[in-house]
């Protein structure tokens, strides 16, 4: 089916009127965490403002797509995944100069202080910034008369569903010194309506805050969107499928939550023990006899902000993996099972769930369908008209040829892109594990088979390559046979060590070919080899190429050192260099950088620039 027959096609699908106001054709954009993105003007984070401007940078290069990390506020680990509302945005995004209202000359002082304590443009976000900044903001509320107008007032109204409630689970939880929720006073944990009027009387102001705060956030952050529309760019927001164990809506609605289960993902090839991400999985149950309000709330609010919602993990919408919430944490995914158990009712489970969300928005759906799929899932999705993702180092032959697809062979219905939050940037991936197989799942393995680890990594791979938990391949190793008679057991016994070897070995050389280079495949990565990998993504079929600014700044030679350092998210750890990435240059910079320019040319000549 030629592409215009394709475009054709999604006009007639289940989200065919969503398509017709985003336009059913090729288009490109960038993806860029907020809080990487800062200024001169920048408070130690980006904020609304440097959106604003960015957007305005993104529209100069063609592109029509600015897609987001989920923006609800955070708790502890300042995950954007494991966030403490569905609803509530992250007040740290708040540019103070832009407070409705706010007496701010009064404020200076302040302002110059916090700046100088916590300048922008430290290779990591520090979120101590948060409470000092609230702080600040507390101090505006108190003499700030806006929180008395009737714009507030509606706003408290029409959010009645879930303001009042992350309200008093921010104060609560603040006076009962930061504790989970479980781990309240009884009155407070299990909403006891005498003991939660009684709170709200004595903490009135505190409480009232936490809704201004979430108004002002309200205000800036539908402005971006007015001011992105203007500049015919599209704004792409992200629905986290979970929520944190330790969160108002958990709170609130503990009903819809199965708390005796932590969510996660079972053990595959890059991930030796799978993922245990520990929200609570869903009673989905529950929320349909509640007609999906709780599913249709979010989706309401989120559509003051976003055109476009990419559904996190959206195969958990059929079924996900869960692990007893009792597992030793150090097991990750190892004992879990799916959820639903029964494969024959996956189909009707999630189709059931995403016929709710599309029928409930009027903005256009992608899906993260990324992982251990079952065929019922990127089904459901092409009926509906609704784009997964294709990272580039996966879009292969898995099966017979163990080789990448060239791009007319790309899914048309996808979101074509070089990298994710949650992998290396492009050159990180090239240079450290294209190639290579997990180390961790190549020891279990041999473990399993009761095969000596240590000395087959020593006689299978090359110590000069392998590094960051990653192994290569030793070019000696240059055929299955091989493999196996180093293997010491007969192949029918080692099928997915022969899967493992037939998807990764001499996978650079296989991809230079792909992309056409001249000379020898070059082992480092150069902005030569990120200009080929990028027009290939480009020049496929799949309809939307969203890439994160990352890998487009490694087109110029900003990025000097080794690019694995600068990675968002390590996906099964804890650590203050998570979702705290900063990008290597201020917005001024970019500006000046001329990277627009040569982004600008290659979109346009991809055929990717439609006004």
């Amino acid at each position: 089916m030629d592409q215009k027959k394709q475009e054709m096609e999604l006009l007639r699908t289940p989200s065919g009127k969503k398509w017709e106001g985003i336009g059913a054709k090729r288009k490109a954009g960038i993806m860029v965490p907020l809080f990487s993105l800062y200024s001169q003007d920048s408070v130690g984070i980006g904020d609304f403002r440097d959106l604003e401007s960015f957007i305005f940078w993104a529209g100069k290069t063609g592109s029509q797509i600015i897609q987001l990390l989920p923006m609800n506020e955070v708790g502890s680990l300042y995950c954007p995944y494991d966030s403490i509302s569905s609803f509530a945005l992250e007040p740290l995004y708040l540019c103070l100069e832009k407070i409705i209202g706010a007496p701010l000359k009064r404020f200076a002082g302040k302002l110059a202080d916090l700046k100088k304590k916590f300048p922008a443009g430290l290779s990591h976000v520090n979120y101590a910034l948060k409470k000092e900044k609230e702080r600040l903001l507390w101090d505006i509320f108190q003499l700030d008369q806006g929180h008395k107008s009737p714009d507030f007032a509606a706003f408290q109204v029409k959010n009645e569903y879930w303001l009042r409630d992350f309200a008093l689970f921010k104060v609560i939880k603040t006076n009962q010194m930061e504790r989970a929720w479980h781990e309240w006073e009884t009155g407070y944990k299990d909403r006891d309506r005498g003991s939660l009027d009684s709170f709200f009387h004595e903490h009135r102001q505190e409480i009232i805050f936490q809704e201004w705060l979430q108004w002002q956030c309200f205000l800036q952050f539908s402005r971006v969107k007015h001011f992105a529309r203007e500049n015919k760019v599209f704004l792409k927001g992200d629905l986290p499928i979970l929520v944190s164990r330790d969160s108002a809506d958990v709170w609130a609605h503990r009903e819809f939550f199965k708390l005796e289960f932590a969510a996660g993902a079972p053990p595959d090839m890059y991930c030796s023990k799978g993922q245990r991400w520990g929200m609570p999985t869903y009673r989905w149950e529950n929320i349909a006899n509640e007609d999906y309000r709780y599913l249709k709330e979010k989706l309401r609010y989120a559509e003051n902000f976003y055109d476009i919602l990419r559904i996190d993990h959206v195969v958990g919408l059929f079924r996900i993996w869960s692990i007893p919430a009792a597992q030793a944490e150090e097991d990750q995914g190892l004992n879990g099972s799916f959820d639903p158990a029964q494969e024959n009712t996956w189909q009707e489970h999630g189709s059931r769930i995403l016929k709710v969300i599309n029928e409930h928005t009027g903005m256009l759906l992608c899906a993260e369908d990324l992982g251990m799929i079952p065929p019922s899932c990127p089904q459901t999705l092409r009926e509906m008209g609704i784009p997964g993702n294709d990272v580039q180092r996966w879009v292969k032959d898995w099966n017979v040829k163990h080789d990448f697809l060239p791009p007319d062979e790309y899914r048309f219905l996808s979101v074509a892109m070089l990298s994710t939050h949650d992998t290396t940037n492009w050159p990180a991936w090239w240079e450290n594990e294209a190639g290579t197989v997990d180390e961790g799942l190549f020891i279990r393995k041999c473990h399993e088979r009761g095969l000596e680890a240590l000395r087959l990594i020593n006689e299978l791979f090359d110590p000069r390559f392998s590094r960051y938990g990653r192994l290569r391949w030793k070019n000696s190793i240059d055929s299955v046979d091989k493999l196996v008679s180093l293997l010491g057991k007969p192949r029918q016994e080692l099928p997915d060590f022969v899967e493992m070897y037939q998807n990764t070995f001499r996978e650079k050389e296989k991809l230079w070919k792909l992309l056409a280079l001249s000379g020898p495949m070059q082992e480092k990565s150069s902005p030569r080899l990120i200009h080929a990998v990028i027009k290939e993504c480009l020049d496929s079929r799949a309809i939307f190429f969203i890439n994160p600014l990352l890998d487009f700044l490694f087109l110029h030679e900003i990025l000097k050192d080794d690019p694995y350092r600068y990675r968002i998210n390590f996906p099964g750890t804890i650590s203050e260099k998570n979702w705290s990435l900063v990008m290597p240059l201020s917005l001024e910079k970019l500006f000046q950088s001329g990277i627009d320019q040569e982004i600008h040319k290659m979109l346009s000549g991809s055929g990717r620039i439609h006004r």
